[in-house]
């Protein structure tokens, strides 16, 4: 398995940026494909964002597409969760996750290996 370490939570104001890391170690990171998924106090946790293996392939859920970007960075063994435009329903504990050879389009929780302990987004009004 991959251990996966995130970073880059905060407070911040409405319409406000943040950026997401996700770091790996352990096994060859490339090798993954790579979710973000995100849990707000009393609900579940749901699907953000996903990039394939290879880094060409994004998937992202309605409620960030044209706000948030994913990406990944081979030479560093990360991924990176850009999100623009913040809006207090954002606000959450988000989580990097990964699965070897999984999908990255419209994955469930179920398909993802390993993951992180998470970070705290919160988005003030």
């Amino acid at each position: 398995q991959v251990q996966l370490l995130e970073s880059g939570g905060g407070l911040v104001q409405s319409g406000a940026s943040l950026r997401l890391s996700c770091a790996a170690s352990g096994r060859t990171f490339s090798d993954y494909s790579v979710g973000w998924f995100r849990q707000a106090a009393g609900k579940e946790r749901e699907f953000v964002a996903a990039i394939s293996w290879g880094g060409v392939n994004t998937y992202y859920a309605d409620s960030v597409k044209g706000r948030f970007t994913i990406s990944r960075d081979k030479a560093k063994n990360t991924v990176t969760l850009q999100m623009n435009s913040l809006k207090p329903e954002d606000t959450a504990v988000y989580y990097c996750a990964a699965s070897l050879g999984g999908s990255w389009y419209r994955p469930t929780m179920d398909d993802f290996d390993s993951w992180g302990q998470g970070t705290q987004v919160t988005v003030s009004s």
